[in-house]
């Protein structure tokens, strides 16, 4: 799991441009990206590097946000002024990665900042009936996973369990993303 989200100049940098709303912030998360942005932007990234870059799955998003399978409300604990940036202490933008604390995984902005494009197709009862160890998420769908909460979003909105969904083809000041890189994609 990425110990960041993908900034502005990694995205810059594969991509030759920036998208982003909250521009001249090298190390601010790069937002307004799409799923399919993202997916490009791994396939890019993939071809210069030869590694398997991909986004977390769900299950791998919860799991590394709550450092490891605590107990936590936020990415990092339960004092979300601590961990994350959100409506209250934002000043309505993002901010540079790694600012606030992080969890205890070493990683930071997993709750605020900007949500994270999450690899699973949305399916709103696919929990009922997965397995319990690692639900890879449904095969198919129309929308696709955020979590994290973002810059302009309440608290509650930032915890670590919460579910947002958007069309994949759907770009925002509120959304960026975050890879894992893995000798094998799933």
């Amino acid at each position: 799991m990425g110990k960041y989200e993908v900034t502005q100049k990694q995205w810059t940098e594969v991509m030759g441009s920036n998208p982003s709303g909250f521009k001249n912030c090298d190390t601010c998360p790069v937002e307004k990206v799409s799923w399919n942005d993202a997916q490009d932007f791994i396939n890019k990234l993939n071809q210069k590097t030869g590694k398997k870059y991909r986004l977390p799955t769900e299950a791998e998003w919860e799991y590394a946000a709550r450092s490891g399978g605590k107990n936590e409300k936020y990415a990092g604990g339960n004092d979300i002024d601590s961990v994350a940036w959100y409506k209250s202490n934002s000043g309505s933008k993002t901010h540079p990665v790694g600012q606030k604390q992080p969890n205890g995984l070493e990683i930071y902005d997993m709750s605020g900042n900007v949500y994270e494009w999450i690899q699973d197709w949305y399916d709103e009862g696919y929990y009922r009936k997965s397995p319990r160890d690692n639900p890879r998420g449904a095969d198919s769908g129309q929308l696709h996973v955020l979590r994290g909460g973002s810059w302009d979003y309440s608290a509650r909105i930032s915890r670590a369990a919460l579910r947002n969904v958007g069309n994949p083809v759907y770009r925002s000041y509120e959304g960026g993303f975050r890879l894992v890189v893995s000798s094998v994609r799933q």
